[in-house]
């Protein structure tokens, strides 16, 4: 990108996105770099307990800087968020008082938790499933499932099924699409962090609509 494009100004105003864009071109530094990957594996196992950020915005820039390696990414992000998904049950069995209440509580999931018993006591595995991709924060569903004792591999079946369906999805688009889609993203990038914004803000905002 040339010095120009890196530095034009959001005609938006807002401030985020202008973070969200230095969030992206740092990101996309990585793409050729071993430390790229590790970095997609750290967040992706982080999130998925307690870390607020998706580990999507990093997929999607890897991919968008090494599009020809999209699929190791998504399964890079997606064995990352799994063991993060089992430690994120194990707080909900374990340590749910200490280290899980209070995350919980930080995403307002608490009313959240017995929807997501009740999806479970209702049908069993396919619940599961149907926490697992939603747009319900991940971490909640995954100390959710610990607290409640859900078969642990029913839980992480439903889980590789629910984010290999997330990440490999962005990882096929940018496959499919290859330079067109990098270019579309560069040059609406501030578009698309808006549209990443609201996904994000909707996944809370369905918090408060399930209590």
């Amino acid at each position: 990108m040339d010095k120009e494009h890196n530095t034009k100004k959001d005609p938006s105003g807002f401030a985020p996105t202008r973070w969200l864009r230095q969030l992206y071109d740092w990101t996309i530094s990585w793409a050729e770099k071993p430390q790229g990957t590790w970095a997609l594996f750290l967040i992706a196992f982080a999130e998925s307990s307690f870390f607020p950020i998706p580990p999507d915005v990093l997929l999607i820039a890897l991919c968008v800087g090494a599009v020809t390696r999209s699929f190791r990414f998504a399964a890079i992000c997606t064995v990352g968020s799994l063991l993060g998904g089992a430690l994120g049950y194990g707080i909900g069995a374990f340590g749910f008082e200490t280290i899980g209440e209070p995350i919980v509580k930080a995403y307002h999931g608490e009313a959240v938790m017995d929807k997501i018993k009740l999806w479970y006591d209702t049908y069993g595995f396919w619940g599961n499933l149907l926490a697992a991709v939603t747009p319900i924060p991940y971490k909640v569903f995954t100390i959710s499932s610990g607290v409640f004792k859900f078969s642990f591999a029913e839980f992480m079946l439903a889980s590789c099924i629910g984010r290999s369906l997330r990440f490999f999805a962005v990882a096929a688009l940018m496959y499919a699409f290859g330079p067109r889609i990098k270019s579309f993203i560069e040059k609406y990038f501030n578009w698309c962090a808006w549209g990443f914004m609201i996904l994000l803000i909707g996944g809370f905002a369905l918090l408060k609509y399930l209590k």
